[in-house]
């Protein structure tokens, strides 16, 4: 199985641990999380997933020299390569399809931010890529959503029950969504994942369901409740280990 990892954005929401960790502005993926960077319990659980055999790092070329550090550091024994990341995610992920083996039937598309997937899910959702065109790791909803107009008055309350927040591993079959991305560059449509651009092509996406811990490191707090996740799996002897 082939995964593709976006890792191009600059993370302007963690302003505040890029000065603390003494950066006026950098990739936030290379930030540190116990003693390593944020790509790193990525690219660890990736090594430790049966499925995957090849991994593709979307990264702009000027995180490149860090990025070859930390792989050297690593020494994974799957084959990596670097590609140039776009201005956006929609872009990035083009360019990683764009570079992925011809051989490359089905894609595991997942965001490095969510550094604390575990090797299980990986292998769930590359087996049951196999049985369906396109899919994504998520999980239900446990509050209460509201929609909301733009003065702030409720408007509805949807069924909680129908309702799941998205996470990533996203798995799609490589022909179908190269074709959705073409179209949605000709129709010039913006989208925020790639289940999106299969779901305005007509094409049905299924739900694996994901992990609670699976979370996105978007802000300081994320980043301290991965800490503490990651020292819950750590001295239990459980996870995976930097």
């Amino acid at each position: 199985m082939y995964l593709l990892i976006p890792a191009a954005g600059l993370g302007r929401r963690m302003g505040s641990e890029c000065l603390r960790q003494g950066f006026a502005q950098r990739n936030k993926l290379l930030l540190q999380l116990r003693s390593q960077p944020l790509i790193t319990w990525t690219l660890l659980a990736a090594q430790a997933a049966h499925s995957i055999d090849w991994l593709g790092i979307i990264a702009q070329p000027s995180d490149w020299s860090d990025l070859k550090e930390i792989l050297a550091t690593l020494s994974l024994t799957k084959p990596v390569q670097l590609i140039v990341g776009g201005s956006t995610r929609q872009e990035s992920v083009y360019n990683g399809l764009q570079a992925l083996p011809a051989a490359a039937e089905q894609v595991l598309i997942h965001d490095g931010a969510r550094c604390l997937i575990t090797p299980d899910l990986f292998d769930r959702c590359a087996e049951s890529i196999r049985h369906c065109p396109g899919l994504i790791a998520a999980v239900p909803v446990k509050d209460t959503i509201k929609v909301v107009d733009d003065l702030g008055l409720i408007q509805s309350t949807p069924d909680r029950r129908q309702l799941w927040a998205a996470q990533t591993p996203q798995a799609f079959n490589v022909q179908l969504l190269k074709q959705c991305h073409e179209q949605g560059r000709r129709q010039h449509w913006e989208v925020t994942d790639d289940a999106a651009l299969f779901e305005k092509c007509g094409l049905s996406v299924r739900i694996v369901e994901g992990e609670e811990t699976n979370l996105k490191i978007t802000t300081p707090v994320d980043l301290a409740i991965a800490e503490f996740i990651l020292q819950q799996r750590l001295g239990e002897g459980s996870g995976v280990r930097g």
